[in-house]
């Protein structure tokens, strides 16, 4: 299980992360449209198409890493109260009661909807440059494809913390801004000169 979690978690980080170059090429897309359109009253027609691909192939391809590194949003105002053990065995009944039915239907139906793209190269209408879509709609496959290997290792997370008590240790990764200025505030002020006692979930007071 611990070898498939591991694999499963860098396959995603991969694609994770060279998809996430998309948002350069979606910015410089649209700030070249700004810059022709109001400095040069020529704006193109091809902007548009490419700002929405790009958007929503990172936005796609990003879901199974996302998920590797707990990152989507969870109303956890009761759930972070519970033990590991118990968070165990409430996601572990979740993810198969609306997480694999969901995905395996976004892979049918995805598809579905590329295959009927790929048979006529269809092209946006959404402007006149008649950009081609096919390729942007088989990233709905991809993505749902790597939600399935990533949902199967979140299963065996599942598994290895009502066997053990403890959730397995996540990689380390790249994390928000905010969260690094925590952690050096809290050092600061834990081993600075003006230290004070700082007391975590997992500490108590004697």
């Amino acid at each position: 299980m611990q070898s498939y979690i591991r694999f499963a978690d860098k396959l995603s980080a991969w694609f994770g992360k060279v998809f996430a170059w998309c948002v350069l090429v979606m910015t410089f897309g649209v700030g070249y449209e700004v810059f022709v359109r109001y400095a040069l009253n020529a704006p193109t027609p091809w902007a548009f198409d490419l700002s929405y691909m790009m958007y929503g192939t990172m936005f796609m391809m990003a879901g199974a890493y996302t998920l590797s590194r707990d990152g989507h949003v969870r109303g956890d105002f009761v759930y972070r109260l519970w033990k590991p053990a118990t968070q165990a065995k409430v996601e572990l009944v979740l993810y198969f009661l609306f997480f694999f039915p969901g995905v395996l239907a976004l892979v049918i139906s995805g598809w579905k909807y590329a295959g009927r793209s790929w048979r006529y190269f269809e092209v946006s209408s959404m402007s006149p440059a008649n950009v081609p879509i096919f390729q942007f709609k088989s990233v709905i496959i991809a993505a749902g494809v790597l939600l399935v290997f990533q949902g199967v290792a979140q299963v065996f997370r599942c598994v290895l913390t009502i066997r053990t008590g403890e959730w397995p240790l996540r990689e380390e990764d790249i994390e928000e801004l905010e969260t690094t200025l925590q952690k050096a505030g809290r050092s600061v002020l834990a081993h600075g000169s003006e230290a004070i006692d700082i007391v975590t979930p997992k500490e108590r007071r004697p």
